[in-house]
């Protein structure tokens, strides 16, 4: 069988393949490969210029032709460094022998091949590749994708500040809000949690096979390969990483700002699990109604149904990115004494856990770009619950002393409808002043709604 979309055992590479578009040359095996090829590069260019004897300094036609290696790394490139893989069974060599197959004809290259990898271990290489491509992740896909849900999310608050909704708390009627503020609730906790995502350090370490430079001492004693490492770690690409530089570690980087960074976009995931519900919530009782699209189906048998397909599709792929990123985050930072390889097959699904949550804020979003504010739906429920104003009518009762206004509220209204007259009644016979029961009286559940306008419109 060939593969296809429609052989793909990942939905990912599957069904939904061309909306991760921008995350696959990123995330991919292929991606991988690339970092690595990027690592060993700024390795090799960085140690030319350490100023040992036996490695003289590069020519500008090298430096620029090795950088060339990782500018215009290809699928092709891609393919050759897992040909050479069938041979070595590993993959990192694999990488090293492809850079070195790239040196032929290039006198100078050949003579200094040896310096690729140089005292390196394959974690070396690794992490820092790993971390490369979760910079690139979360600056191209992850918070653009971020930024554009908060922005419509925003929009809406906005849009919607003063559409009276009522509020139903154990699902119950309750004190009115406004749409608005109930979305800003939504982008202020969605803004903090990406700020959260994006201050995670990515870390990298290039310190030998166990932490402590045995190899490179072995061979420059008197150097400070330490602080050769931190610079190659943190001097900002092309010629370094751009990372932050991991002192401590065993043969692995310890993976804890890969778990903070999991757990930061599984709580990101969650606030959204919560918003999709909520929304599916608003379309089933009519507060939202969806936009329809030429030729789309609901249902195979009702032809009626204009399902909130989009917030579902959302809130299952959040959920399965959550449960991948829950493993990473409580797996990864779990290692053997001084290494074992579970991390390492784990580590290759950081792009799967990724692509769910991203093709969920996507579906979001375009649920979202989708929905239509029923103002005649929400007007109906508000003045079908006049019982809400119980809560004014008895704090301005406490206010002057009225003894009781609790209680008496709630034997006239707790658990059952409740007319405007009834209540009408009720605040005429109160010992307040007559302002006080002006004010009362020209409530209306629909007007009931505190700073909720206020509050939306400043988010």
């Amino acid at each position: 069988m060939s593969f296809s979309p429609l052989t793909a055992l990942s939905p990912l590479d599957g069904r939904y393949a061309a909306k991760l578009s921008m995350l696959r040359p990123l995330m991919s095996e292929q991606g991988y490969m690339h970092r690595r090829v990027q690592v060993e590069v700024a390795w090799l260019i960085t140690l030319s210029d350490a100023g040992f004897a036996e490695f003289k300094p590069l020519s500008p036609g090298a430096r620029t032709y090795l950088l060339g290696l990782v500018k215009n790394f290809s699928e092709t490139d891609a393919s050759a460094i897992k040909e050479i893989e069938k041979t070595t069974n590993h993959d990192v060599k694999a990488v090293e022998y492809w850079i070195k197959s790239k040196f032929e004809a290039r006198p100078e290259l050949v003579a200094i091949s040896e310096f690729v990898h140089f005292a390196c271990t394959s974690e070396d290489i690794n992490n820092t590749s790993h971390a490369l491509q979760l910079k690139a992740a979360r600056e191209q896909v992850i918070l653009p994708t971020l930024d554009a849900l908060i922005t419509r999310l925003r929009e809406m608050a906005h849009a919607y500040a003063d559409v009276a909704m009522l509020s139903r708390t154990h699902g119950q009627t309750a004190s009115p809000t406004t749409v608005g503020k109930e979305v800003a609730n939504v982008v202020v906790r969605l803004a903090a949690a990406r700020e959260r995502i994006a201050a995670v350090k990515l870390m990298g370490k290039m310190n030998g096979a166990v932490g402590n430079y045995n190899a490179h001492l072995s061979a420059w004693p008197d150097f400070d390969w330490e602080a050769f490492a931190r610079k190659v770690v943190e001097t900002p690409t092309p010629l370094g990483l751009g990372l932050t530089f991991q002192p401590y570690s065993i043969q692995i980087e310890p993976h804890d700002y890969m778990a903070e960074l999991c757990d930061a976009l599984a709580r990101t995931n969650t606030i959204l699990i919560d918003w999709s519900r909520d929304v599916w919530g608003y379309v089933s009782v009519g507060y939202f109604k969806q936009r329809l699209k030429d030729g789309e189906i609901g249902s195979s048998t009702m032809p009626h149904k204009v399902n909130p397909i989009d917030f579902e599709n959302a809130e299952g792929n959040l959920g399965l990115a959550n449960a991948l990123l829950r493993h990473l985050s409580e797996k990864l930072p779990i290692s053997r004494w001084q290494r074992d390889l579970t991390d390492s097959t784990v580590l290759r699904n950081m792009g799967v856990a990724l692509g769910y949550a991203v093709l969920a804020w996507n579906s979001l979003l375009t649920g979202l770009n989708k929905l239509e504010i029923n103002t005649e739906a929400l007007a109906a429920d508000l003045e079908r619950s006049w019982e809400v104003l119980a809560e004014p009518i008895q704090t301005v009762m406490r206010r002057y002393g009225l003894r009781g206004g609790y209680e008496q509220l709630k034997e006239v209204t707790r658990g059952k409808s409740v007319s405007a007259e009834a209540l009408h009644g009720l605040i005429r016979s109160l010992a307040i002043p007559e302002a006080e029961k002006e004010r009362l009286l020209a409530l209306t559940p629909a007007s009931y709604t505190g700073k909720a306008a206020e509050l939306a419109r400043r988010v």
